[in-house]
């Protein structure tokens, strides 16, 4: 049983690793960030608006991590999330990482709207999540010691980024003794 968690702020590129890792071993692909969003739909509200709601709503992030757990149990998953790595009990664990501006540029592009809305929403959310996840669990998200790998993809395209994270992947003895 595999399971592999890719965490990361938005627009670091740890969608796009996830999918191809999952595609690449032939594992599921499950997006913490998609049950956040359909909750935050559910209740009529924006991914910032929900997240601030969130600070004083525990239960709002137990049972994102909770889904997230079961889909662990299920195995044989790529978990992507911007906490993923942290909720997890076991598994291996890739941070991908970039500054924000080059994030915020990204996430602008990839939206398709101005720079300053993807600045204002996406900042409001990373600090909503420092602070709610320091608070409910006791993790330091600036705390990258737990991951096997971490990769900043600021200067690496998106094809080399992932060629760093097969390589990596196709190395470790999890994925070996899975072959």
């Amino acid at each position: 049983m595999v399971v592999i968690a890719v965490s990361g702020p938005p627009g670091s590129g740890k969608t796009s690793v996830a999918k191809a890792i999952a595609e690449t071993f032939g594992l599921r692909y499950v997006s913490a960030g998609s049950i956040f969003r359909k909750a935050a739909q559910k209740r009529g509200l924006g991914i910032d608006e929900f997240s601030l709601l969130a600070e004083g709503d525990p239960s709002i992030d137990r049972a994102v991590d909770e889904a997230t757990r079961e889909e662990e149990d299920r195995g044989d998953v790529v978990l992507d999330g911007h906490l993923t790595a942290w909720v997890i009990r076991e598994g291996i664990r890739i941070y991908v990482k970039a500054p924000r501006d080059v994030r915020y540029a990204r996430i602008a592009k990839r939206d398709g709207i101005p720079l300053e809305r993807a600045i204002t929403e996406n900042s409001t959310r990373e600090e909503s999540e420092v602070r709610r996840y320091k608070a409910i669990y006791g993790y330091d998200v600036k705390d990258l010691s737990a991951f096997d790998l971490v990769i900043d993809t600021a200067n690496l395209s998106e094809g080399d980024t992932k060629e760093v994270v097969m390589d990596f992947l196709r190395r470790h003895e999890k994925i070996k003794r899975r072959s």
